[in-house]
């Protein structure tokens, strides 16, 4: 688990007293990864601590997190500093989240991160890292793992030295996020919910976080009747124990398709999760049912044809990528799910989209 959150409007302005006890010295930098649509955003970015050799990075989100880009960022650190950083800062969306994560373990462990990717194959822990989410419904400000698309597959780096060991949420930080995104972001925790309170893995600890999520999600985005501010604290909590439910279960098959989508057509993950869960009434009825609601009521229209021309190979790729993702399947079907879910089930559901 995260060990140490602070909650509150404004809590950033906190971030020069959380950081200062931990620079191990002059020479040892804080790293802070930027969304980069925060880029002459003063609002924000004067109020990030910089001193002595600190620097700030502002990455682009156009695309989601690749190992290369991991590989490349720890490599430009290693280089420049003669001294491990005293630690690693993501501000921004799940992406930017990810990518401190990424790094931070690599600083410390050998070897290239698409070797990492998979279940507990971290071995060293990483360094001091903290998650500043900007926009809510990801839940990677609270995950043990960081989702990196590779050479061969898009699999998270899952391990126990994967969370932050500091997260600030500070809900005003989403107040300039446009409509669209917060949707797609918001399903993202939405959709969290729905796969970790039908799945096989549900146990009391995860199905308490889950069900508290799901009661939030349809505060905000059913009932619709808080200011934004409410909106913008309780999607922010939302998010962190839709987090916390997949942290002691495990999502389905509405993340493993799109995982597919996103490897193939580099589909982002909010808008790729929307684009499956629509299709998925054979699999989750109430929350389909639910997430149609949602979307007429906010007025979403989502892509459509996406999957209409591409050929056999291509769908091949993304079943492949689907699939490889076991322990999904697993929580969503169960044990026998090789039997129940077939290439061509998949192609049919792809072909929908």
């Amino acid at each position: 688990m995260v060990s140490k959150v602070i909650f509150g409007r404004g809590c950033f302005n906190q971030l020069a007293d959380i950081l200062s006890p931990r620079r191990l010295n002059t020479k040892a930098p804080f790293i802070f990864f930027v969304d980069d649509v925060f880029k002459g955003n003063s609002w924000l970015t004067s109020r990030i601590p910089l001193s002595y050799d600190d620097k700030l990075v502002y990455v682009s989100t156009k695309e989601e997190p690749k190992t290369s880009q991991i590989d490349q960022l720890v490599e430009d650190i290693i280089l420049t500093y003669k001294e491990r950083p005293s630690g690693i800062i993501g501000i921004g969306g799940g992406s930017v989240l990810d990518i401190a994560k990424a790094v931070a373990i690599m600083l410390n462990n050998d070897g290239e991160s698409k070797d990492y990717q998979g279940w507990d194959l971290v071995n060293t822990e990483a360094v001091y890292h903290v998650g500043i989410p900007t926009i809510s419904g990801t839940g990677a400000e609270v995950s043990r793992t960081t989702i990196l698309t590779g050479p061969e597959r898009k699999l998270g780096i899952n391990s126990d030295f994967t969370p932050f060991d500091q997260v600030l949420l500070d809900p005003e930080l989403t107040k300039d996020v446009p409509k669209d995104q917060w949707f797609y972001t918001g399903m993202d925790c939405f959709v969290h919910c729905i796969e970790s309170l039908n799945g096989t893995y549900l146990n009391a600890f995860s199905k308490s976080y889950g069900e508290k999520a799901l009661e939030l999600c349809k505060e905000i985005f059913i009932d619709n009747d808080c200011t934004d501010e409410e909106s913008q604290d309780k999607l922010m909590m939302a998010s962190w124990h839709g987090g916390m439910s997949i942290a002691y279960s495990q999502v389905g098959v509405a993340h493993a398709m799109s995982y597919g989508l996103s490897y193939l057509l580099g589909i982002k993950h909010g808008i790729g999760n929307c684009i499956v869960f629509d299709h998925l009434e054979d699999y989750y009825p109430e929350g389909v049912a639910l997430f149609k609601v949602m979307k007429k009521k906010h007025n979403i229209t989502l892509p459509q044809g996406i999957c209409a021309n591409l050929s056999d190979e291509e769908f091949d790729i993304m079943i492949d990528v689907a699939l490889s993702l076991e322990p999904l399947w697993e929580n969503a079907i169960g044990k026998q799910w090789k039997k129940i879910i077939t290439k061509e089930k998949l192609k049919a559901l792809y072909l929908k989209m």
